[in-house]
C-alpha cells in the first residue's frame, strides 16, 4: 500500500520531479540519478496511517525509531517542569524512518519552546541538552504533565511543528515533522511505568511507551 505524502514534502517532490525532467533532456544518466533522489524524497516524506490505542493512562510513541536511552534525566528548563529527574525515553530516527511526529497523549499544549543549538549526532544523549530543539509540554485531563522534545540531529536542519500554545491534542495526533535524521525525547514522571526497553524498535502513534496505571515493574529485555 502506498503511503500518503506529508504536506511538507510536496514542494520537495515537485522540485525533484521538475529537475528530473530537465536533466533527462540534458543528460539521461543525470536524469536517472535525479529520479532516484525524487523517489527517495517521496519515501522520506511518507505519512502512513496508524491505529492508536486510546486507553486512559497510556503514553504512545511520538515517532518511529529505536529506543536509544531510557534513564532518569531533568526535563528541559524551558518547559518549567522543575529540576527533579524524570524518566526520559529517547527515540532515534534514522533517515529511513517515518519522520512525521505525533502527540504521545491527549491534553492541552501548555508550553511550546524553540531553542537554537548544535547538530551533534542525535543518537548520543548529549544531543538532548545541546542540539537545536522544539520542546512541548502537555497538560492531560488526568495525571501529571508530560514533556516531549523534537531534537535536530547531525543531518536534520529543520523542525516543523504545527502546534500552538493552548491547543487541545488527541493521543496520536500528528504534530509535525523533522527533516532527516533526528531524535524525539519523552519525559514522563511517576507513576508512569516504561513499557519498552533500550534497543527496541517503536512505531509512532501505535507502540505504548509507558503506562500510568500499570501494576507491574518496568519491562526488561535483551537482543537476540
Amino acid at each position: 500500500m502506498i503511503s500518503p505524502l506529508h504536506p511538507d514534502g510536496f514542494k520537495f517532490v515537485l522540485v525533484g520531479a521538475a529537475a528530473t525532467l530537465a536533466l533527462f533532456l540534458l543528460w539521461v544518466p543525470a536524469g536517472w540519478i535525479a529520479a532516484i533522489l525524487t523517489l527517495w524524497l517521496a519515501y522520506f516524506f511518507r505519512d502512513p496511517w496508524r491505529v492508536t490505542p486510546i486507553r486512559t493512562g497510556l503514553l504512545v510513541s511520538p515517532a518511529d525509531g529505536i529506543v536509544v536511552s531510557l534513564a532518569p534525566a531533568p526535563p528541559p528548563p524551558e518547559l518549567a517542569m522543575g529540576e527533579a529527574e524524570l524518566t526520559r525515553i529517547g527515540i532515534f530516527l534514522s533517515i529511513f524512518d517515518v519522520h512525521v511526529t505525533r502527540a504521545p497523549l491527549g491534553g492541552r499544549v501548555a508550553a511550546l519552546r524553540y531553542t537554537k543549538g548544535r547538530f551533534v549526532n542525535a543518537i548520543r544523549d548529549e544531543a538532548s541538552r545541546h542540539n537545536e530543539r522544539m520542546a512541548i509540554r502537555v497538560v492531560p485531563t488526568e495525571g501529571p504533565d508530560i514533556g516531549f522534545v523534537h531534537v535536530a540531529g547531525f543531518l536534520a536542519r529543520c523542525i516543523v511543528c504545527d502546534l500552538r500554545e493552548g491547543q487541545e491534542l488527541s493521543t496520536g495526533q500528528r504534530v509535525g515533522i523533522i527533516r532527516l535524521g533526528s531524535r524525539v525525547d519523552v519525559y514522563c514522571p511517576a507513576p508512569y511505568v516504561p513499557m519498552v526497553v533500550a534497543g527496541q524498535r517503536v512505531v509512532g502513534g501505535e507502540t505504548v511507551l509507558a503506562d500510568r496505571l500499570a501494576q507491574e515493574p518496568p519491562r526488561r529485555g535483551f537482543a537476540q
